[in-house]
């Protein structure tokens, strides 16, 4: 965590900064993840924050990048063509609502997949919120995606606390990471050197 009194903590190399929730674990300090990711996971639950650095998709339209970017997740998922996985609502935020400086476009998608966890029949519903900022100039799209389990099949091998199971937490688990808390992570992105694009 950066010092004198910021909370936000560096990113890549400190060439980004963002709020990150409490009770989150660097995924970076537990196996290798491709550099141009920045992985985060609840240490309680199978909540998880990715941070990824893309490449700018210019054949598709700003109104359309988010709904892109949610098709290749549910492709990543092999969530494609499973019942139940949709996007409810996707909205553009305006630039006095983020940190970053001068993206084209931002825009905040919620949705749902069912996901099989590792190599499991078994899956589980998942509410997927993404952020997106797209960088042209850069060449860059950055996502932000929060993926908040909140129905696990009982044939599953997750055993995280979920959304729907809140209720019942002990006061030994550390608390569920929330919406808000994403969109703090989100509005709080910044860039600090830009020479993480040359």
């Amino acid at each position: 965590m950066a010092t004198n009194g910021d909370p936000s903590r560096p990113l890549f190399g400190g060439s980004f900064s963002a709020i990150i929730p409490p009770h989150s674990i660097d995924v970076s300090e537990i196996r290798e993840i491709p550099d141009n990711q920045e992985v985060f996971i609840h240490s309680g639950t199978d909540q998880s924050i990715i941070i990824e650095l893309l490449e700018h998709q210019i054949q598709v339209p700003d109104q359309e990048a988010a709904r892109y970017h949610f098709a290749d997740i549910t492709s990543c998922n092999d969530a494609t063509g499973v019942e139940g996985t949709e996007i409810l609502s996707v909205e553009s935020v305006s630039s006095d609502q983020i940190a970053l400086q001068d993206p084209s476009s931002t825009w905040f998608l919620s949705g749902k997949q069912r996901v099989a966890k590792f190599n499991e029949q078994a899956r589980n519903t998942v509410a997927i919120h993404l952020a997106l900022f797209r960088l042209p100039q850069y060449s860059t799209d950055i996502l932000i995606t929060f993926n908040d389990p909140t129905v696990i099949s009982p044939f599953s091998s997750s055993t995280g606390v979920t959304s729907t199971q809140a209720a019942g937490t002990s006061a030994s688990t550390p608390q569920l990471w929330t919406l808000e808390q994403f969109r703090a992570t989100v509005q709080s992105f910044r860039l600090l050197d830009p020479a993480i694009f040359s």
